[in-house]
């Protein structure tokens, strides 16, 4: 199993075990005739507030030579899922599903940090050996 695999596995569980129901895997979204695969689709029951919260999840492990390559590419990926989901599914928040370890590593550094601010990525961090949610990231 390669270590993107154990790394989308993990994601998966951590969510179900935070009491998420994976509804697609992966989630299947067209933006003009062009078929695009974000990693996972989710959505949780809230009692308190009566309603689903759906997400959609794009997971990276950001283990390349050139993490500025890795970043500029997973931005052009959101971009065009977010653009999908504006029109296929408005109520499906994204989010990407980062490591505790990378999120230390990596997304501390200004040009992470520049770059999350300004497209407003969501970040999903997690401990992958534990399967728990670190924190949540909206913007």
């Amino acid at each position: 199993m390669s270590r993107r695999d154990s790394l989308h596995d993990a994601a998966r569980r951590t969510l179900e075990k935070d009491g998420w129901t994976i509804t697609d895997d992966p989630l299947i979204l067209i933006l003009e005739k062009t078929l695009l695969k974000a990693d996972l689709g989710a959505e949780k029951f809230f009692t308190a507030e009566k309603a689903d919260r759906k997400i959609a999840i794009e997971i990276k492990d950001f283990d390349t030579p050139s993490v500025i390559s890795e970043l500029e590419k997973t931005m052009g990926q959101l971009q065009l899922y977010q653009w999908a989901l504006e029109e296929q599914e408005p109520e499906r928040q994204l989010f990407l599903a980062v490591s505790e370890a990378i999120y230390l590593k990596h997304f501390q550094k200004p040009i992470f940090q520049l770059a999350i601010k300004r497209n407003k990525i969501n970040l999903l961090v997690y401990q992958p050996e534990q399967e728990e949610i670190v924190q949540w990231i909206a913007h």
